[in-house]
């Protein structure tokens, strides 16, 4: 085992390290109990996320927004959506300040609560026929109450997860903040399947509608009871013992970390795969308005498909990310997504149900999966202890905020015309290959250093033995 040396980000000392992580247990962490505090928050997180989606597409635009254009209506629906996408990066500064500052439990305490209360509250709400324009206003200020809780929740269950793993398992613990966006985005249209099934559009427009959004109660009690009991991780706790936790985490990350910032935000670019598939191709493949007839029950079945496929694969990608390096699972899974995406709406358009089911879970199941298995470790590793949660916060909250407006920039450029979906298909290709080049031009071999030394400079380029895996 190689040793080498480096410098720290401050200039102020130097030190013997190892180029491999030790496996040897480190007293305090607590893997599985973090894991599955990350698991249930970012499933509350994206089932709430993902029935507001499907609400959208499906029921939203003829219950909150005037008769009239009805793709005006649409539009309009989508952009609500988008909303808690604008203001998930001006909460990420907050969430971000409060975590590396305060700690990474408080985050993820407050982050489920904000988010199971204002998701109830949209179930509860009036429609436009009954209290006019207050109804879509309302929706609106709900919006940004949960985006204000995504900002913090996957920034602060991956840094709470990949500190407390251990430094040669980083992937495969952090993976299960995914899983558990699998899992929501499981429960959301396994929900909305009978309601679309047994009830008229009437009865789902009146009242239907609103029982996905109550649900979340349950989800919020059993994610709170669990993350109330985790501990904080050995690494922000032995910053704060040693006074080196920041009193200013934001103007540290800027001054030393603003590229790696940089990088995950175009990185994060490919979360808009996953607004393309859950909720854009959604309305493209049932709206009347385009009249391509593909059922609404197939498309949720869809949905349900793909992600029980990727709950089974993510745990995968990720330990081969802690075997072979992140990047090579991460830009391999963007790339081939931009292409599947392509013929996954192509096949939409031209009405191949049988076809668009097959691509559509390879698609989302499968090939998504990985970036979407290994981002969390990815980020984590650009990152020291004292900023990785704000660094992965704004960066990622950013980059997220153009997946957000995914559904609205798709209906603009579809712009009513079904012929129109290659100027779709090649917008999400074009995010794709953004994300896939930002880390493809990152670091290396960060998988290999342990935990405790990320967030170093390599001494000077005359000793190769620190020429890999540092974070630029």
């Amino acid at each position: 085992m190689a040793n080498a040396r480096h410098l720290s980000l401050d200039g102020m000392s130097t030190q013997d390290t190892t180029a491999t992580p030790d496996p040897t247990p480190i007293p305090g962490r607590t893997p599985g109990k973090a894991a599955l505090a990350a698991w249930f928050g970012s499933a509350l997180e994206y089932y709430d996320f993902a029935i507001y989606g499907i609400a959208a597409a499906l029921v939203f635009p003829d219950i909150f927004f005037p008769d009239g254009n009805d793709t005006a209506a649409t539009v309009a629906a989508f952009a609500t959506f988008g909303v808690a996408y604008v203001a998930r990066p001006v909460g990420s500064f907050f969430m971000g300040h409060v975590g590396d500052r305060l700690g990474r439990k408080r985050v993820m305490i407050g982050t489920i609560l904000l988010m199971g209360v204002s998701t109830f509250a949209v179930g509860c709400l009036p429609t436009y026929g009954e209290v006019g324009i207050l109804a879509p206003v309302l929706l609106v200020a709900l919006r940004v109450l949960q985006g204000l809780s995504a900002a913090g929740e996957q920034a602060g269950a991956n840094s709470m997860s990949f500190e407390h793993a251990p430094d040669h398992r980083r992937g495969f613990f952090t993976s299960f903040t995914l899983s558990g966006t699998q899992g929501g985005q499981i429960l959301a249209p396994a929900v909305f399947v009978p309601l679309a099934a047994l009830l008229s559009d009437d009865a789902l427009q009146s009242w239907g509608w609103r029982i996905p959004f109550w649900i979340s109660a349950v989800v919020v009690v059993a994610g709170l009871l669990i993350r109330r009991r985790l501990e904080e991780t050995p690494e922000f706790q032995a910053e704060v013992a040693s006074e080196e936790a920041p009193s200013a985490p934001l103007a540290v990350l800027f001054r030393s970390h603003w590229r790696a910032v940089l990088r995950v935000f175009l990185a994060a670019f490919i979360a808009t795969v996953n607004t393309m598939f859950a909720v854009f191709a959604l309305n493209l493949a049932t709206s009347d308005d385009y009249e391509i007839g593909i059922s609404k029950t197939t498309m949720l079945w869809l949905a349900i498909v793909a992600n029980v496929v990727a709950i089974a694969v993510i745990p995968f990608w990720a330990m081969l990310s802690d075997r072979i390096g992140r990047k090579p699972v991460f830009v391999t899974g963007v790339l081939g997504s931009g292409v599947l995406a392509v013929v996954f709406l192509g096949a939409i358009a031209h009405g191949q149900t049988v076809l668009m089911f097959v691509v559509g879970v390879a698609l989302a199941g499968v090939v998504y999966s990985m970036p979407n298995a290994v981002w969390p470790a990815t980020y984590a590793e650009y990152f020291p202890t004292r900023v990785r949660l704000s660094g992965m916060a704004i960066g990622t909250q950013f980059g997220f905020a153009l997946a957000g407006f995914t559904p609205t920039i798709a209906g603009v450029l579809l712009d009513g015309a079904v012929e129109n979906w290659t100027h779709v298909a090649l917008f999400t290709a074009g995010a794709c290959v953004i994300s896939a080049v930002a880390v493809l031009t990152g670091p290396r071999a960060t998988h290999l250093i342990p935990t405790r030394e990320i967030g170093v400079r390599p001494a000077p380029a005359s000793d190769p033995a620190v020429r890999v895996g540092v974070p630029a």
